[in-house]
């Protein structure tokens, strides 16, 4: 961090959590941005803090500060996640990694290396991980392809219910697996859609077994249009 500061660079510092709970022993933003304070003091440096708990203009105020390089240290939790475009950030150190999904963990690493400069995003995690946490870190080191990490995310959380608005969890298709049998998935839908170009209304007789399944269907059909 010192070095890449030195050389007229920015860094974020991102959190899970605003503050301590009983239940979770991580670290807390509010001591990290105080114990950061110390360590890289005032006049020399400029800290910006930012969290989904502060009013909007003032966490637009700390934002802009950094947009314009008046600070050089961003401590956040995830509210960074997008629409921040800072290109002279090269490094972002992302503390106990083990607690974002993948999604999560890609978006954060999205906000650094967008200059020309080379960039840094260290994942800093507890040594006990469960099997899915070290796959999850182990995707982010292996790969950059957003493809990858989607695919990975998608087996790991399941794609949720679509039908509703429950966005992780696995569905319970008799055979047919999201991540595993894309290609057949994908294959099914064009045929799906050349149909329906060709026959809108199915009225062809050799289409009349899809009609009767689709009306017997309907009578229990929810509307889609109502789902985000």
């Amino acid at each position: 961090m010192r070095e890449e500061i030195a050389k007229g660079r920015q860094v974020y510092v991102v959190y899970p959590m605003i503050e301590e709970t009983e239940t979770m022993d991580l670290q807390n933003l509010m001591s990290v941005f105080e114990a950061l304070s110390r360590d890289f003091p005032i006049p020399e440096y400029q800290i910006s803090i930012v969290h989904g708990k502060m009013k909007a203009g003032d966490k637009d105020f700390e934002m802009q500060r950094f947009v314009r390089g008046e600070t050089q240290i961003m401590v956040a939790t995830t509210v960074i996640e997008v629409g921040v475009n800072v290109p002279n950030a090269s490094v972002m150190v992302i503390e106990n990694a083990e607690r974002f999904g993948l999604s999560q963990l890609h978006q954060l690493r999205g906000r650094v290396g967008r200059g020309a400069e080379q960039s840094f995003c260290l994942l800093l995690t507890s040594f006990k991980l469960s099997s899915e946490a070290r796959e999850r870190i182990q995707t982010m080191c292996q790969t950059n392809d957003g493809f990858i990490i989607a695919e990975t995310d998608l087996r790991l959380r399941g794609p949720g219910n679509i039908e509703g608005t429950q966005q992780s969890g696995m569905l319970r298709f008799m055979l047919a697996d999201l991540a595993r049998d894309g290609q057949i998935l994908t294959a099914a839908r064009e045929i799906a859609t050349q149909i329906l170009e060709k026959d809108p209304t199915l009225a062809i007789p050799e289409h009349g077994r899809l009609r009767q399944h689709l009306a017997s269907e309907g009578k229990d059909a929810r509307v889609w249009s109502r789902i985000s």
